[in-house]
């Protein structure tokens, strides 16, 4: 199935209430919560790491992640928009802009999924488990380097990319092809672009900040376990020397 829907947008822009109100309207839609989701076979991640070592403009096998889907939104997806563009000319694209501007989106961003760059904790999860440390290295390459330009430490830096990264879009895509559009603006520019009845219900406004800092607890739980266990290990280790030590005397 070819794409019908390119997300143009950042992550943290109300691409998880854009992801839940397209599923709703009948378009399957990818986001990065399918790339966890799939973490038993870890062949979503494996498949964006390859992307973020390969060159910008690069076209990838793309059906292997997007298949029997009808849109793609949010990272990883959203760091290749031109190349998704290139591979499906027919579809059209979606930019989302976060509601409060650039300055709500910066502060949303540092406070939630950056921490795959900003916690040691996370640095420290990540040389023991293979899965964080696929993580960690896919969205530092793909994220927060190739689409983010290494801005993130910096809150002007990134402010301007983000504004950047909007009139690139903009310049890139025929008007026509293309809605520039904020989730609180609800259902309808939305189903009047993709030519849908607008449903009655009302929009999903889907706020996951609570649950991703939740993550980040776990995070620093496990974090200091493994403190924890190396202390043991090292008490332990520090013991049998101490005792080997005694014997030889």
């Amino acid at each position: 199935m070819a794409l019908q829907l390119i997300g143009a947008g950042f992550g943290r822009t109300g691409t998880l209430s854009l992801y839940t109100a397209l599923n709703s309207l009948g378009l399957p839609s990818y986001h990065m919560v399918e790339v966890l989701r799939n973490r038993a076979n870890r062949h979503h991640l494996a498949f964006w790491r390859r992307v973020a070592a390969g060159q910008p403009g690069q076209q990838h096998p793309w059906d292997e992640v997007f298949a029997g889907y009808a849109a793609a939104v949010d990272n990883p997806a959203s760091c290749v928009w031109r190349e998704l563009v290139a591979a499906n000319p027919e579809a059209k694209v979606i930019l989302t802009l976060h509601p409060g501007g650039a300055d709500a989106w910066y502060e949303s961003t540092l406070e939630t999924i950056y921490f795959t760059e900003r916690m040691w904790q996370f640095q420290l999860l990540a040389a023991v488990s293979p899965f964080a440390r696929a993580l960690g290295d896919m969205t530092h390459q793909l994220v927060w380097q190739r689409a983010h330009r290494g801005t993130m430490v910096n809150r002007q830096a990134a402010i301007a990319r983000y504004h950047e990264h909007i009139e690139e879009v903009k310049a890139a895509v025929p008007p026509e092809r293309l809605l520039v559009y904020s989730v609180d603006q609800g259902w309808d520019p939305l189903c009047a672009f993709l030519d849908l009845p607008a449903p009655q219900s009302p929009f999903p406004h889907v706020n996951d900040r609570a649950e991703i800092q939740a993550t980040i607890g776990l995070i620093n739980l496990a974090a200091f376990g493994i403190i924890a266990a190396g202390a043991v290990g090292l008490a332990g280790l520090g013991g049998l020397a101490l005792a080997a030590a005694r014997s030889r005397r």
